[in-house]
This record gives structure tokens, sequence and C-alpha cells, in this order.
């Protein structure tokens, strides 16, 4: 039990809880793990959900398959990261995507009313699970809102109005790297970067590596409502 508590630790619904609780609150549940060989498809588009999944070891990654063969990847989830948490508690709870091992994996699995028996025995668990089922509502919000932006300069722009808005200072670090900033827009990361440029030269911000300077906040506004 010590290796799988370990890791549950690095679960944000047991965010802050030490072995010991882990181990006691476990004792009073069911759960599950398998293992999974490389590519191996640990649930497809369309089937029922009704357990919460943990990756322990390896790796996954959610997929979503088109009749011309065409195949996204749409996240990937290493040890400590959960998938199925939205969708249990949903009235459709049928997974949207197929998820499939990307290398050789186990997960741990925790039916919907054993996580509601585990919300029931402990505050701190049902605390962080509410945390962060908002916080994945709270990023489901950040990309409806760049997909209303028609441009990408206001795309850029909206990104990083946030964050000067969140550090109040017209410098500051963004914890994304290029390719997660691209992927959070939904735009290429070579247009990204072009863009990036194009909005340094037209004297809107200056930037080094992941540190920004806002140069023009008035301009940066207006490109939001133009």
């Amino acid at each position: 039990m010590d290796n799988l508590t370990d890791i549950l630790k690095t679960c944000i619904i047991f965010k802050n809880f030490n072995k010991e609780d882990i181990e006691i609150l476990f004792k009073k549940i069911n759960y599950n793990i398998y293992s999974y060989i490389k590519e191996e498809t640990i649930a497809m588009e369309g089937e029922n959900c009704s357990n919460i999944g943990i990756v322990l070891e390896g790796s996954i990654e959610i997929k979503k398959f088109f009749a011309s063969g065409k195949t996204v990847t749409i996240a990937k989830f290493l040890s400590g990261d959960i998938f199925g948490e939205v969708i249990i508690f949903s009235d459709i709870n049928k997974y949207p995507s197929t998820i499939v091992a990307s290398d050789n994996c186990k997960i741990l699995f925790i039916s919907k009313e054993d996580i509601v028996t585990l919300c029931g025995l402990n505050n701190l668990v049902l605390n962080n699970f509410m945390g962060l089922l908002s916080n994945k509502i709270l990023i489901l919000n950040k990309k409806l809102k760049n997909l209303s932006y028609e441009t990408l300069r206001q795309k850029i722009s909206s990104f990083l109005l946030e964050s000067y808005h969140m550090n109040e200072k017209i410098i500051f670090q963004i914890s994304s790297s290029r390719s997660q900033m691209a992927e959070e827009l939904g735009v290429p990361r070579p247009s990204l970067s072009r863009e990036l440029v194009n909005m340094k030269k037209d004297g809107l911000i200056d930037f080094h590596k992941n540190t920004f300077k806002i140069l023009d906040l008035g301009s940066m506004e207006d490109i939001l409502i133009n």
C-alpha cells in the first residue's frame, strides 16, 4: 500500500493528506487496479463511465478518432492525474473521447458511489473534489471565451491581459510553454510565435521566453472590442 499512497498523495483529490489518512480512507471503499499495455484501449468513446480513473504508473492519452481516419490527441495524463470525474456525475455519463494507454500503465478505478462515500467520510476530500470540478469549469469557460474571438491577435491579447490583471503588473511571467499556450488558444504553435513577434514589432508587447511586458495597455484592450 506504501507505493500506492505515495502516488495518491500527488492526486489533487488527496491534496494535503498524509499516507496514514489515505490508507484509512481506502480501507472503507472498494477500488480496482488494472494494468494496460502500450496502445491498449482503456475506454471507448460512447461507453458508459461509472468510475473515475487515477493514473498510477505510465501515461494515457485522450484521443478523438474521425471517420476520415484522422486522429487528434486532446490531452495526455501522467501519474497522479485523474479522469472521468466530470462525466460520472453527468446525466449523459458516456466517454466523449477514447482513452488509450500511451505506454504500459496502471489505473486505479473508484466508482461514483465510493467517491460519494469518500466525500462523506472526509470534508477535505469533498473540498478538493469540488475544487477540481470548479477548475475544470473555469478552464472550459476560458476556452469558450477564446473561441468567441475571431482573430489570433484577439486571442493572444485576451490571454496576456488576463495574466496582467492577475499579477497586477505590466511585467509578468506565464507558466505555460509556447506549445501549451498554443493548445489553450486552439492555434498552431508556429502561428502563435509569428503573431507574438508581430505584436512586438507593433509596440504592443515585449517578451523574452516566458516573461512578458505590456507596452500599450490601451491598444491591447481595444483589440478585444474591434
